[in-house]
């Protein structure tokens, strides 16, 4: 057998003391082994009596006893020979005093039980609130004063305890921030990863979270909005991300279609955004995709395969339906493991970092890092705020290199996503989808119904076309779903729903029935909230209710005053916040009448009495 490679770091294991003694001791062998003393200056001769050359080994060990037994280090020849044998073996530990490093038990004498009883302890707090350490001690001896293996064992000092909890407690944030515990927890056992991608789409990754900023809502209302974003495993590329006051299901769906379909150029932006002016290979993907021309420099990517989390959003039943329409496998993580979505986790983090501390009305991470009275300062509005993050995701983050887009063959050079997409593109090709506005409206939710003589009724709202004619009290064809018909609709705006004709492959679009009364699209959160107020009401009624709603809170908020109010008007600004982007159908045109005549002066109406029949007909009023 090979000679072994001494392991000389391992000296690092000893006391300073016996380290010391080990290197003395060195010098002296190595003048034992080649003649000349480990500090020996160059151009040095060995000694005499340790020249190799005229003496043997035998005689240099008996030498360097006799000398350092005349210096009062009593040694003898044979305790220089087993030492230079331990050096020649092991190195320079094998010249330290092996007693020195000894190790002692990892928990001094404390017993077995006592350590798992504090483990146990320890291990309670994952999902609890932060408590102190005296309390998990006490917790502890609790623990030992249930079990009956532990009726003998003496319970160490109170001081023996804390250590035993410092060196259990390493890392587990037993008593520091609850967030930070269920994230440590959460981590898996063995080694952890991301599976790699190599080419745009093959993997993405979807997530919503709060984004830490107040907008200022259409009354007055202050609140958070929720961000929901998609991210490109191999480019890092942000390709789509929306505000909304609640995330839904239709707005997944649409953030699908936003991330395959270019990124358009807005007024105001600077024309250094614009793709044909950035490093993405614009001239060449133009010529495959005619909506390019005027798009911003934000890459148009298709998902393969999109990564979510168990939120009720993602596996909702419209999103997978969107999913499948547009051919995108959709894998949901494990529940609670964050650490397989690690890249959208950190992608939203960095979102906070590097945008939403530099607008107005940044609330911080945390309330103990919030400001004071920031509903007072100026906020942006949601639509404003929505600008400003699709401006800041082409302008700063698709050129801003990132660490985790390095060239293994040049480390040192981190690349920006649109560099990164420039480059695998050349590999991997681009394939455009278009998409037209049937696919928007397959985007939306699904609701299967009965189309009655009256129309179809959603919540208490009836709508109802002419082109329902033929369609009314029969069967879809669907055995499925027992005759009834597929039907989109948008939450944001109940003016409209469409309706699959499977006849004449088409969607029949059908609005409400009340929308002329209304005048103003609404959603479901405006019509929930309106029915709440008048329990019992009929459906006229509860139009009023809400079209006086949203009045209300575009009047300002001075009008009423009270919990009530803030909560209609926090209902109407949720609802009015999301219809900007949504366009207002023109309503139904009203029959006309034969004899009607624009510009005919209208005579006064006099309303007739009611009558009463046991007043006196002669009697004059």
């Amino acid at each position: 057998m090979g000679r072994k490679v001494p392991p000389t770091a391992r000296i690092a294991e000893f006391p300073e003391t016996a380290a010391e003694q080990a290197r003395w001791w060195e010098g002296h062998i190595l003048e034992v082994l080649h003649g000349l003393p480990l500090d020996a200056s160059e151009g040095a001769v060995p000694r005499a009596e340790f020249d190799p050359r005229r003496n043997s080994l035998a005689e240099r060990e008996r030498a360097k006893a006799a000398e350092l037994t005349a210096a009062g280090h009593r040694v003898t020849a044979s305790g220089i020979k087993q030492r230079r044998q331990r050096y020649q073996r092991d190195g320079l530990i094998g010249l330290a005093d092996g007693r020195s490093a000894k190790q002692r038990p990892p928990f001094g004498m404390v017993d077995a039980v006592v350590v798992e009883a504090m483990r146990q302890a320890i291990g309670e707090t994952a999902e609890d609130s932060s408590k102190t350490i005296g309390f998990i001690v006490w917790r502890a001896k609790e623990i030992l004063a249930g079990q009956e293996e532990a009726a003998d064992v003496e319970v160490p000092s109170r001081a023996t305890l804390y250590r035993l909890y410092s060196k259990l407690a390493t890392g587990t944030h037993a008593t520091g921030s609850a967030r930070t515990r269920r994230s440590v927890n959460a981590r898996p056992p063995g080694p952890f990863g991301e599976v790699p991608a190599s080419a745009p789409g093959e993997l993405m990754q979807i997530d919503s979270t709060p984004l830490d900023v107040l907008v200022r809502l259409d009354d007055g209302i202050a609140e958070k909005v929720e961000l929901t974003a998609m991210v490109d495993i191999a480019t890092r590329s942000i390709t789509a991300a929306v505000l909304r006051p609640t995330t839904k299901a239709a707005d997944a769906s649409a953030l699908l279609a936003r991330s395959v379909t270019p990124e358009a150029m807005r007024p105001g932006w600077s024309e250094a955004l614009l793709m044909s002016r950035s490093v993405l290979p614009h001239r060449r993907l133009l010529t495959l995709d005619e909506r390019l021309e005027q798009a911003a420099a934000r890459p148009v990517i298709v998902p393969e395969t999109i990564v979510c989390d168990h939120g009720k959003v993602f596996i909702s039943n419209n999103f997978r339906v969107s999913c499948r329409y547009l051919g995108i496998n959709l894998q949901p993580a494990h529940k609670a493991t964050p650490t397989d979505k690690g890249t959208i986790e950190k992608t939203l983090g960095s979102v906070a970092t590097l945008f939403a501390q530099f607008v107005a009305g940044y609330t911080g991470s945390t309330a103990d890092r919030r400001g004071r009275k920031l509903e007072d300062g100026p906020l942006w509005s949601l639509s404003e705020l929505q600008s400003l993050l699709d401006e800041w995701i082409v302008a700063v983050w698709q050129t801003r290199p990132h660490d985790g887009l390095r060239d293994p063959q040049a480390p040192k050079r981190a690349f920006s996503p649109n560099e990164k997409y420039a480059t695998l593109v050349e590999s991997c090709g681009y394939v455009p989808v278009p998409l037209n506005g049937e696919d928007y409206i397959e985007l939306l939710p699904e609701r299967w119904q009965a189309i009655n003589a009256y129309g179809i009724r959603i919540k208490h709202r009836t709508y109802d076309d002419v082109e329902l004619g033929p369609l009314r009290r029969q069967h879809s064809g669907v055995a499925e779903k027992k005759g009834l018909w597929e039907i989109h609709h948008d939450p944001y705006d109940i003016s409209r729903i469409w309706v699959r004709d499977r006849q004449g492959d088409r969607w029949i679009t059908v609005f409400w029935k009340h929308l002329r009364r209304v005048g103003v699209p609404f959603g479901e959160l405006a019509w929930d909230h309106a029915c709440e107020q008048a329990p019992g009401g009929t459906e006229e009624q509860i139009a009023d209710a809400a079209a006086a709603l949203l009045r209300r809170a575009h009047a300002g908020p001075a009008l009423e005053k009270g919990p009530a109010a803030k909560r209609s008007r926090r209902v109407a600004a949720r609802t009015r916040a999301t219809t900007p982007d949504r366009p207002v159908p023109d309503p139904p045109a009203a029959e006309p009448t034969p004899d009607e005549e624009p510009d005919t002066e209208l005579a006064k109406v006099i309303p007739l009495g009611l009558f009463d029949p046991l007043a006196n007909p002669w009697r004059r009023p």
